[in-house]
């Protein structure tokens, strides 16, 4: 269940990665929290941890269109529960 939905976050961050309109700053933060996810030597509550703290940072950003901010919200919400 849970490596079920850590697969769905990481395509949905997959496909924010590759939207056209989210800046290129929050792409790589993106791609940081991806990588923070793959990272099979981390503990899984502290990858938790990192990636929730790089989100919030992503949704704070003004720049960000607001259907991704939803998007990011969302896994945001999907996340808490596992830290």
């Amino acid at each position: 269940m849970v490596n079920e939905q850590i697969g769905v976050i990481l395509s949905t961050l997959n496909l924010i990665k590759e939207d056209e309109s989210v800046p290129r700053n929050v792409k790589a933060r993106i791609d940081s929290a991806i990588c923070c996810l793959n990272d099979n030597e981390k503990d899984f509550s502290l990858k938790i941890n990192s990636v929730l703290q790089e989100l919030d940072d992503i949704s704070n950003d003004k720049n960000l269109p607001a259907y991704t901010r939803v998007e990011i919200l969302n896994i945001i919400g999907i996340l808490g529960v596992y830290q």
